[in-house]
C-alpha cells in the first residue's frame, strides 16, 4: 500500500520552535510538558495529548503521537482496549517506523498517528480517519503557534509588565537551541524563574 505524503517541516526546521518553547516552561518549572530526552523530543499539551519526535539515525526520525479527543485511528491494542476498527498506522512503512511507536505503547501510551521521515519528505500510512495530529497542535510545527504560546505561557512571569517583545521572542526562536539564560531572561524576564534551567533544556535538543 502507497504511503501518503505530508508536508511538515523537516526536524531541523522544528528544532528552534520546540527549544524555545521547552526553554519556557523548564524555566517555570514545567519541564515534563516539553523536553529532549536524547533523541527523542517530547511535547504534551498538559491534558493527555501528546506528540514525540524520535531520532532514528541516518538522517531520519520518527513522530508519533496522539490526541484522546479527536484521534479516530486505533493503532495495535488500542482497536481491542476501546472494541473499534483497527487503523494500522504501519501499513506499507519500512521496518525502522516500528520501534518508536512499540516503545511508546510499552510507556502506556495510545497511538494515535505514525509519520516518517526519510531524510527529505514525511509520509504516513494511508488512511481516511482523522489521526488527531492538527488538534495536538504541536508548536514546533508552525511559528505563530510556537509564539502566541510562549506569550501565554509568560504572561504571568515575574518582572514581566506585559508581553514579551516579539524581536526577544523571534530571537529565542532563531537561536535554534543554543540558548542562553540572558537570552531567555530577556523572554521570561529575571523576576524568579529558572533561567539556568531553561536554557539548559534549550540545549538539550542541539
Amino acid at each position: 500500500m502507497a504511503l501518503v505524503t505530508l508536508d511538515l517541516p523537516r526536524p531541523d526546521e522544528m528544532r528552534g520552535r520546540w527549544a524555545a518553547f521547552a526553554a519556557v516552561c523548564a524555566a517555570r518549572g514545567w519541564s515534563d510538558s516539553c523536553r529532549a530526552e536524547g533523541g527523542r523530543w517530547h511535547y504534551d499539551d498538559g491534558g493527555g495529548n501528546f506528540a514525540d519526535l524520535v531520532h532514528v539515525g541516518a538522517g531520519r526520525a520518527v513522530l508519533i503521537g496522539n490526541d484522546h479527543e479527536y484521534s479516530d485511528t486505533y493503532f495495535a491494542t488500542a482497536a481491542e482496549y476501546f472494541g473499534e476498527e483497527e487503523t494500522d498506522l504501519l501499513a506499507g512503512a519500512p521496518d525502522w517506523w516500528a520501534p518508536p511507536a512499540r516503545a511508546a505503547m510499552d510507556r502506556g501510551e495510545w497511538i494515535g498517528f505514525v509519520y516518517g521521515f526519510d531524510g527529505t519528505t514525511w509520509r504516513r500510512a494511508a488512511y481516511d480517519k482523522q489521526d488527531g495530529f492538527a488538534s495536538v497542535a504541536l508548536p514546533a510545527v508552525d511559528e505563530r503557534r510556537c509564539r502566541e504560546l510562549i506569550e501565554e505561557f509568560t504572561q504571568d512571569a515575574p518582572g514581566l509588565a506585559g508581553p514579551p517583545s516579539p524581536d526577544a521572542v523571534a530571537a529565542l526562536i532563531a537561536a535554534d537551541g543554543d540558548v542562553t539564560p540572558d537570552l531567555l531572561g530577556r523572554v521570561v524576564g529575571t523576576g524568579g524563574w529558572d533561567l539556568t534551567a531553561g536554557a539548559a533544556a534549550a540545549r538539550a535538543f542541539r
